[in-house]
């Protein structure tokens, strides 16, 4: 059986992982006969946002933490992550993949990545096996790999901030999976694009499955 890492950035959209699409991961994982570990940074969120009103609160919030809400608690720091224990990494969306693991809600094509994040993607790449990522997480990739294929949907401006990194972009709609075929990296724009549940649902089962068949 086939075990994917599940990379979180907290816990809500706007300023960790957006729990739709980490939940429907989760989900496709499960329903493709594969299990999953979960795991997260163990750093303070960039800030954190009041879902209610959209106003940054003062508190501090941890994103191993946060993250493990969505995990019921069973979950690891990301220092823990070792590559030859896993067949698959993916890293679901949510502004925390922008705030949290990078800086590219900030500096854009210029951004800087949390060095756990960077170093597990490098070692899953390094070991030929396949990383996924949903939403704006493709852009931590592409910050990482830099010449690489992906996609975080239609968005003009984000694209353009994305291929700073020397990434490549690649449009797509719902449900579209990007494959660099080379680096065994996937993505889909998932609410990157206006989505509903359901599309959310689609994409995330067609970026598993593609992972899937690539192992």
């Amino acid at each position: 059986m086939k075990t994917f890492a599940v990379v979180l950035s907290g816990c809500g959209v706007y300023d960790g992982a957006e729990i739709h699409e980490a939940v429907l991961t989760l989900l496709a994982i499960d329903r493709n006969n594969c299990t999953y570990q979960i795991f997260a940074p163990d750093i303070e969120q960039y800030h954190v946002i009041n879902h209610l009103t959209g106003e940054v609160s003062a508190e501090k919030r941890n994103v191993l933490v946060e993250s493990a809400r969505i995990a019921r608690g069973n979950i690891k720091a990301l220092s823990e992550f070792n590559a030859a224990d896993y067949d698959a990494i993916i890293f679901p969306g949510g502004f925390g993949a922008a705030k949290n693991l990078s800086d590219f809600a900030f500096k854009g094509g210029e951004c800087k990545v949390n060095k756990e994040v960077e170093k597990a993607v490098k070692t899953m790449v390094e070991a030929n096996k396949p990383v996924g990522a949903l939403c704006i997480a493709p852009a931590v990739i592409a910050s990482i790999l830099k010449n690489v294929d992906v996609t975080i949907g239609n968005d003009a401006d984000t694209a353009k901030n994305l291929e700073k990194t020397g990434a490549h972009h690649i449009t797509s709609n719902h449900g579209e999976v990007v494959k660099d075929s080379k680096l065994k990296v996937f993505s889909t724009p998932c609410y990157m694009l206006d989505a509903t549940m359901s599309q959310i649902a689609v994409g995330a089962e067609n970026i598993v499955k593609a992972m899937i068949e690539s192992m």
